[in-house]
């Protein structure tokens, strides 16, 4: 037997396969089929199981500032500063929980998205034909198809009957392929492979006999599930917090050490030095950060589910935000994937509309004139004809809905606006035609007759120039006029020029005589018709996506459209999107000719690239990430799921997505709006503000700490802060307040601002700058007022809480410095974020009760403060508020002068 992995077996004749694949007419017989099955394996993709739950959990100790946090840990425990080693350790495992329960819910509700159903195949065996799970067929068996059936492995055509296929999910065509037993080229698409049926795509109509040749990893669905397989790339926020982890870190232990030698050198004792080394540490070490992280990140997941949206892991909140290229697929998801009549042209030269995209309808002719409601008659004839030449019929249970009808995508789009608009009623769409003849692909028409009253009535239709030809006469108000083949062609023209598929319909009464005399005969091909119409009709664009590409566009993002589908069908979505790019649709044949550097110069200057395989999305992804692009794809089918697995983010269908296209993906939408993107970019961005600001506030604080732990050790006084402190201070006081800024809201210009730049970090010049000035005058005004109350002869408690109730009141200032970047502070409400304001008043309350309750002073080294005292310090930390505005007020300047 041939192998089935190798064989292009759309270049060879049935005859020929059968024999290769030694497949008998009458069926493999069970025996044979054993064997194949121990050879080839079952028929089933290998699909990534669910990690289990401790793995998860460990996942969440692995940046490198959880890293050293546990080093901090340790070096505490072995210090014996139990109270210290608990914070921390309770510090680690609240983060690890967020992330693990935001991971694991992430995971559950994508899982229940999953359709569990079980394909079957009707096969023939040896031992007869029977309904067997899909999952035990085996190269060689034989296979029947008929409407309705999910085809259930690769399969070479034998014999076809009016069989076509919907194989949106691998190719993104929204129309069926027509399929026949005609051999094809070698080099030929998968799209346009007409005699092979590929596994998991639909038979909409028809029926057929073909023989398995690849089963489940071999297949063409296969060989995509093998690409997403393996880790996808760390997101742009993983690695610019890995960085700053790192650079932290790096940092505070390097100075740390330096400080350790240092004391040493200058006679401290090693004990002393070690114990000042471990404070330094614990007071510069931001142990919030994780979970601030976790937390800001948890608060856009929410805030992503409430428009739709569930996110797989918590950093894929923000790279949407600082997503720079948008690729989305368009079947289902720029479109709706249903056919959908737009377009109604009748001889008399007017042009019916029906808007049902939710975006402007295309433009008529030059020639016509807009038709407002109510149809004509001559309009409705034309639409009750399309829709009695046609086989769409009801889900069963559904025979009311007639949106729930299926079958032929056009026969479906004619047959529902008909009956919508009222030139028909169901009743009569669904009545016994008393003659019909289906479409059939190689004739481009179908026909059935009727009997209207007493009269019988042929009703046509097909491709325009093939009805054309059966045509003598056009229908008009005053009656039938003598065919004129130059005014149809130019109709035809002008909605194919459109993007339209153009469908004709004609007419006739027939000679009782005559008919009677074809009862049990097949329909001749007809004559002597009236055309009645030309409907035109596509995919539409979904509601609101012209609008959400144009905010995309003023946040900066291009949004292109990558697509299986023809290119002009692309092109004419593309526009009535208003995709930028003058360019012509780019193809996948055009792009295996250009090398990577002529194909970004390419993708640079179009915005729709067409007949694209999943290897050519993979390759559109990869080469603008290769540019320090960060390239969100979107998509529902398997093949979007291997450019999905490796974008920077892949947002997939929840509703009408694969199981492949989801499992890919690190956002699914639960209601396939690609609207909601835009929500999701918006959110994304604040999310990545909350942590920018939340960064500067525990940044500038641990400079502060740091300075003046290193400053203070140089001096004659004795340690400013003891362990304990830093971390009361650091994640009692710090960590509340910094996770509330988490839950700020935006400060409303976030899709008018240009994406954040690959290079820059979690802090841009001016944050970085802003931190460093805040944190270096907090830091010398706490030592200040500790020398002074050294020097007024308190005693080390006392003067040791007047630091840190100094350190704290700069900390409740600077994180209402940190709720805007440009803005003052003033102009903001300041019950805009009513969890920030509540957390930093408990945080004062938690620092005094702390000051005051005997147990808890004792334990940290605290003394209790006077009225006058706290006041003191509320003064001076107030500066901080001051310098801040300062610094905001001449950036505002600056940058008005600027425009």
């Amino acid at each position: 037997m041939a192998d089935p992995v190798k064989t292009h077996w759309h270049t060879v004749k049935s005859s020929q396969v059968r024999d290769e694949l030694a497949a008998p007419v009458a069926g493999l017989s069970s025996a044979e089929v054993e064997q194949r099955l121990a050879v080839h394996g079952r028929n089933e993709l290998q699909t990534k199981g669910r990690d289990p739950w401790y793995l998860v959990f460990l996942r969440q100790f692995r940046s490198p500032m959880i890293l050293f946090l546990l080093l901090a840990a340790v070096i505490t425990m072995l210090l014996q500063e139990w109270f210290d080693t608990i914070v921390i350790l309770f510090t680690l495992t609240l983060n690890a929980i967020i992330g693990f329960w935001q991971e694991r819910k992430a995971d559950s509700d994508v899982r229940a998205l999953q359709q569990l159903n079980t394909t079957e195949a009707t096969v023939v065996r040896a031992e007869g034909t029977e309904r067997i799970d899909a999952a035990v067929l085996v190269p060689g068996d034989t296979v029947k198809l008929e409407s309705g059936d999910k085809v259930p492995a690769d399969l070479r055509l034998v014999d076809a009957n009016g069989l076509q296929i919907d194989e949106s999910m691998l190719t993104g065509e929204s129309l069926p392929s027509s399929k026949r037993d005609t051999l094809v080229a070698a080099n030929t698409p998968m799209g346009d492979r007409v005699n092979m049926c590929f596994s998991g795509t639909l038979v909409v109509s028809g029926r057929a006999t073909a023989l398995v040749v690849a089963t489940g990893t071999n297949t063409e669905l296969g060989e995509i599930s093998e690409l997403v397989q393996g880790d996808g790339a760390k997101t742009p926020l993983e690695i610019l917090t890995d960085r700053l982890e790192k650079f932290i870190g790096g940092a505070v232990i390097g100075i740390a050490s330096l400080l350790f030698i240092a004391s040493i050198l200058i006679g401290t004792a090693v004990s002393e030095a070690f114990r000042t080394t471990v404070a330094l540490i614990v007071s510069a070490m931001p142990e919030a950060l994780p979970i601030v992280l976790s937390v800001a990140m948890g608060v856009g997941v929410s805030r992503m589910a409430k428009h739709n949206a569930v996110v797989r892991k918590l950093q894929s909140v923000e790279t949407l935000g600082s997503t720079t290229i948008i690729g989305s697929d368009k079947t289902g998801t720029l479109t709706v994937n249903r056919m959908t009549v737009e377009q109604l042209w009748t001889p008399d030269g007017n042009v019916h509309s029906f808007d049902k995209s939710g975006v402007a309808p295309a433009a008529g002719s030059s020639s016509a004139t807009a038709t407002p409601s109510p149809l004509t008659d001559l309009q409705r004839s034309a639409l009750r004809t399309g829709a009695l030449a046609n086989e769409a019929a009801h889900k069963p249970g559904d025979e009311d809905d007639t949106d729930a009808l299926f079958g032929d995508a056009v026969d479906v789009a004619m047959a529902s606006v008909a009956v919508q608009a009222g030139a028909l009623s169901e009743a009569e769409r669904s009545s016994q035609a008393v003659a019909e003849m289906p479409y059939e692909p190689e004739l481009a028409y179908s026909q059935a007759v009727y009997l209207e009253g007493d009269e019988y009535v042929l009703h046509v239709k097909g491709a325009p120039e093939t009805i054309a030809g059966f045509c003598e006469f056009l229908a008009t108000a005053d009656g039938a006029v003598p065919f004129d083949r130059r005014t149809v062609d130019r109709a035809n023209a002008e909605m194919a020029d459109q993007g339209l598929r153009v469908i004709a319909t004609a007419s006739a009464t027939l000679d009782a005589a005559d008919f009677e005399a074809l009862r049990g005969r097949s329909l001749p091909q007809p004559r002597g018709l009236t055309l009645t119409g030309l409907q035109g009709m596509m995919d539409p664009p979904r509601p609101g996506v012209q609008q959400a590409i144009a905010d995309c566009r003023s946040a900066g993002i291009h949004v292109m459209m990558i697509t299986g589908d023809h290119p002009a069908t692309a092109h004419a979505i593309g526009k009535r999107l208003g995709l930028a790019g003058g360019l012509e649709p780019l193809t996948g044949a055009q792009m295996s000719e250009l090398g990577d550097l002529e194909l970004i110069d390419r993708l640079r200057r179009t915005s729709v690239a067409a007949r694209m395989s999943p290897q050519d999305k993979l390759r559109i992804v990869k080469v603008l990430q290769g540019v320090d692009q960060t390239v969100a794809i979107t998509g529902d089918g398997v093949n979007d799921a291997p450019a999905l697995k490796a974008a920077s983010i892949g947002v997939a269908m929840g509703e009408s997505g694969t199981d492949v296209a989801r499992e890919s993906a690190d956002v699914v939408l639960t209601d396939d709006n690609f609207v909601t993107i835009v929500e999701a970019v918006r959110q994304g961005r604040v999310t990545f503000a909350s942590i920018r600001k939340a960064t500067f506030f525990l940044l500038s604080n641990a400079i502060a700490a740091l300075l003046a732990v290193a400053v203070n050790t140089f001096t004659d006084l004795p340690l400013i802060f003891l362990p304990a402190m830093l971390l009361l201070m650091n994640v009692v006081t710090n960590g509340i307040q910094d996770i509330a800024l988490s839950f700020e809201k935006g400060e409303g210009d976030e899709l008018t601002q240009r994406p954040r730049p690959k290079s820059e970090g979690v802090l841009d010049g001016t944050m970085w700058l802003r931190t460093a000035i805040t944190g270096i005058w907090m830091g010398v005004g706490t030592l200040i007022v500790y020398r002074l109350a050294h020097s007024s002869g308190l005693p080390i408690e006392h003067a040791r809480t007047l630091a840190l109730i100094t350190m704290v009141m700069f900390n409740f200032f600077q994180v209402f410095n940190a709720r805007s970047e440009r803005q003052s502070l003033f102009t903001l409400n300041p019950f805009g974020n009513p969890l920030l304001l509540i957390s930093a008043i408990v945080a004062l309350v938690l620092q005094w009760g702390a000051t005051v309750w005997p147990v808890s002073a004792n334990l940290i080294g605290l003394h209790p403060l006077s009225f006058n005292e706290w006041m003191f310090c509320t003064a001076v930390g107030a500066t901080v508020l001051v310098l801040v505005e300062i610094d905001k007020f001449i950036r505002r300047r600056l940058a008005a002068r600027s425009l």
